[in-house]
């Protein structure tokens, strides 16, 4: 008789010989456990090709249940919704949906759980959201839920953790979830996360995101650990009809003279250094070695003193700061989210207009309180720098105020989303200031390479 075997993270196929013809591909033989072995991750693969070639198997891999119950609380799901349930069942339960920001796919998580009823593991990328699936799974299923992560280790039939904390426990939780939940599933291909998912046996597998595609272009692993795309719509798609229609406005700042002067005279010692070494900044180590190298004499260290100046100058102009002035009186009656790349100049906003601010230095309970007030309409702009971003449910904004940013794609179509989420028939802004003839103008296209921006 053929037994699985879950060990840490991985599958013991005992009972066959070595050169079996009966051994799944997936399989390695261990010569030290007298065993074959596979990735977890490969549990179901196995588990089909035994039934498929009618090979008696003993199933001690699987410590997962079967869910008593199914949502307590049920709404009727939009129909880009339902289509991507049935899309992600038709690919045996897994696969990546992909959806706008504030296009509901928690509620197709929610839909998928209650369609499979098995222990379900939710992972999520930060304390905030694991709380936001946390609160949203107790009240959807009335059940008590798991938390792994942040000080808590309970492990529930339906469980949330966060990215960090699946890498270190998987080995040891793999066996307990039939259906694992990657939320914001762009942050799995990095090497460490990924290990997560192959340690895990879960043969229903589930990611959402609204934007797959990295920097990196290691998108295409997710295909490997969690299954194809099996649905995806974007903003242009969807606006009007689920979720607000929006206009985008770019808005160029100058410097003046003597910022010119300053910017131009920074700028030309950073290049002239990365020049001088032999640095090529757009290589995927190129900005590494700038700081590396940067480190190691006066004129490196005078170099990133120039990039730091030339670069502060382009994301927080003089200039940039008073049309924030201009905007926020010109949308004093909307609710307004001014987003920067750093903290500096998000404090610096806050202290200038008297608006909260939220970086990732703000404590919890201060974080809910200023999104109460927001929400209440005690605070009718936010400042933040990019916690924000991605994820965490902000109340009705309808204006988003991009003062500086990263090249990346993902985040600047992000924080479009946090001010589309339909109400009635708002209609939402999204400016963009770029400094003027600064490396700024190159990461504003860079940013922009989406169809929401076309």
């Amino acid at each position: 008789m053929v037994t699985l075997r879950f060990v840490a993270g991985t599958l013991e196929v005992h009972g066959l010989e070595r050169e079996d013809p009966r051994v799944p591909p997936e399989c390695r033989w261990d010569a030290r456990a007298g065993c074959h072995r596979a990735e977890a991750l490969h549990y179901a693969r196995i588990v089909l090709r035994f039934v498929k070639e009618k090979t008696p198997y003993e199933d001690e891999a699987r410590a997962y249940a079967e869910l008593d119950g199914g949502l307590r609380v049920r709404r009727e799901p939009r129909p880009y919704q339902a289509e991507a349930l049935t899309a992600w069942r038709k690919q045996r339960g897994r696969g990546v949906v992909v959806l706008p920001t504030g296009a509901g796919k928690s509620y197709v998580a929610m839909m998928a759980i209650d369609a499979v009823r098995r222990s379900t593991l939710v992972v999520a990328p930060t304390l905030d959201l694991v709380r936001q699936w946390y609160d949203n799974l107790r009240a959807s299923f009335g059940v008590e839920v798991g938390l792994v992560g942040g000080g808590d280790h309970r492990v529930e039939d339906i469980t949330v953790t966060t990215y960090d904390s699946a890498y270190i426990h998987m080995e040891h939780l793999g066996d307990r979830f039939g259906l694992v939940v990657f939320d914001e599933c762009h942050h799995l291909p990095g090497e460490t996360y990924t290990l997560a998912a192959r340690l895990c046996l879960a043969p229903y597998r589930l990611g959402l995101t609204a934007t797959p595609e990295r920097q990196d272009g290691r998108e295409a692993v997710l295909t490997d650990i969690v299954g194809p795309t099996a649905y995806r719509q974007e903003i242009v798609e969807m606006s009007g009809d689920y979720l607000a229609d929006y206009d985008t406005v770019r808005i160029q700042v100058e410097l003046s003279p003597e910022e010119r002067e300053r910017y131009e005279q920074a700028r030309s010692i950073y290049r002239g250094f990365v020049a001088a070494q032999g640095i090529r900044l757009g290589s995927p180590r190129g900005w590494s070695e700038f700081i590396q190298r940067s480190a190691r004499s006066d004129a490196g260290r005078r170099a990133m003193a120039a990039y730091r100046e030339q670069r502060q100058l382009a994301f927080a102009a003089p200039a940039k700061l008073e049309y924030v002035e201009h905007l926020l009186e010109e949308h004093r009656d909307d609710r307004s989210i001014v987003f920067t790349s750093d903290n500096a100049t998000c404090y610096a906003i806050s202290r200038r207009f008297l608006v909260p601010a939220i970086t990732h230095q703000t404590k919890v309970s201060e974080r809910s309180e200023i999104l109460e007030g927001f929400a209440a309409g005690r605070y009718r702009a936010v400042v933040t720098s990019k916690v924000l971003n991605e994820g965490v449910d902000v109340p009705d904004a309808n204006v988003a105020i991009v003062v500086s940013g990263s090249g990346s794609v993902r985040e600047h179509v992000q924080r479009l989303g946090r001010v589309l989420r339909k109400v009635g028939d708002k209609r939402a802004t999204l400016y963009e200031l770029i400094t003027a003839r600064t490396g700024e103008a190159f990461t504003s296209e860079r940013r922009r390479d989406h169809v929401a921006y076309r």
